[in-house]
């Protein structure tokens, strides 16, 4: 039996699940809440979450679960399908329901109405093809320009529609198109690594908005959402578009137009106090240098100049009666942050603490190219230990 029903004691129709009438309303939310207190359904609909890591994970209730878990219960009712499915492949990314695109291809597969879905991929020749980051350089999102010769390529999904027997296509996808529109150059970019899978993963999105748009209910995949999606330094998440540009680095005054830099507050002296000791830890081990940290911790508060001076004061090296190893010359600086050392050290991370710990050094690489391919792999643990 497909449907849930709830029969009362006496002899009447079944009540299903729905926002029709007060019973199925009902129905529906007892429902939800027994999907909320299930572990086995993603985060989103979970009614007790898990926030922080390690020794600062707390427990918190989830306001939103059972509203999430009622409408992940109606859309399993208008698609007929099974609860549980619909949750595991409804991702909710900033507030944006998005369906997985291998559920999209098995919707379309699924319907009855087209023949299995299938795919003309054809490769052309190569292409140069520039496209765009941003850094964070003195508190401030640059925009990089890279150039890169990539080999093009062109992708249609298409199947055959039974009740006529033509033959219909998706809008093609191709190489060029995704380095235009800015999903080839964005960090942890699939595009780069997988572009032969994530074009047939676009087209088939494509071909289900044309011909299926009842199986996706005018929602987009998550491929789509983590392309236009930016997460920033700071924690924010901004909407990319096409070659996503800077925010904006301060206020306008509505008198004059000048824009005006953002004033951060000041480090709280309890807050200073409770960093220091790890920022001096850091610079004495030669893991970062003062002005470094400085910069970095400029980009969170404001340091007064007595802040800044106890971070840069020397640094006193304990007394002990073995004679220190004399060293070279070359090794009074301390040695320069290896892209592929730093890469192991993030790929060896077994918890989130440990990423984050690593990442703090990326600053302290010298090419800003490899800056920005170890910032994407942040961006691609984050989410593998995220999903765990």
């Amino acid at each position: 039996m497909n449907a849930l029903t709830q029969t009362g004691t006496q002899a009447s129709a079944p009540v299903t699940m729905g926002f029709n009438d007060l019973h199925s309303f009902e129905f529906l939310q007892r429902t939800a809440k027994a999907f909320s207190n299930s572990t086995m359904v993603p985060t989103a609909y979970q009614a007790m979450v898990t926030k922080g890591y390690g020794d600062r994970a707390t427990v918190e209730p989830n306001p939103a679960a059972i509203s999430n878990c009622m409408i992940a219960l109606d859309m399993s009712q208008r698609m007929n399908a099974n609860p549980l499915m619909i949750m595991q492949n409804l991702h909710i990314i900033e507030g944006r329901p998005s369906w997985s695109s291998q559920f999209i291809i098995a919707a379309i597969n699924n319907c009855g109405k087209f023949s299995p879905l299938r795919f003309d991929l054809q490769w052309l020749d190569e292409i140069d093809a520039t496209y765009s980051t941003f850094e964070w350089e003195d508190r401030k999102k640059v925009e990089k320009k890279h150039k890169v010769r990539i080999r093009n390529a062109r992708c249609v999904a298409w199947a055959i529609e039974k009740a006529t027997g033509e033959r219909l296509e998706s809008a093609p996808v191709t190489m060029e198109m995704a380095v235009n529109e800015g999903w080839f150059g964005k960090n942890g970019s699939k595009w780069k690594s997988m572009p032969d899978l994530m074009m047939r993963y676009r087209s088939a999105a494509f071909f289900g908005r044309i011909y299926a748009p009842e199986l996706l209910m005018g929602l987009p995949t998550a491929e789509e959402v983590h392309d236009v999606f930016t997460v920033e330094p700071d924690g924010t998440v901004t909407e990319g578009g096409k070659q996503s540009v800077p925010r904006a680095t301060g206020n306008i005054d509505p008198g004059t137009g000048e824009v005006r830099p953002v004033e951060l507050p000041p480090y709280a002296d309890e807050e200073f106090a409770a960093m220091l000791p790890k920022w001096r830890a850091g610079i004495a081990a030669g893991k970062a240098t003062a002005d470094s940290i400085i910069a970095k911790a400029s980009t969170k508060n404001t340091l007064t100049a007595a802040q800044m001076d106890a971070i840069r004061a020397p640094i006193e090296q304990p007394v002990t009666d073995v004679e220190p190893k004399a060293t070279p010359a070359s090794s009074e600086a301390p040695e320069p942050i290896q892209e592929k050392t730093l890469g192991d050290r993030m790929h060896n991370a077994a918890t989130l603490d440990a990423l984050y710990e690593a990442a703090d050094l990326i600053g302290e690489v010298a090419d800003p190219d490899a800056r920005t391919r170890l910032t994407g792999f942040f961006e691609q643990r984050k989410f593998a230990l995220e999903s765990e």
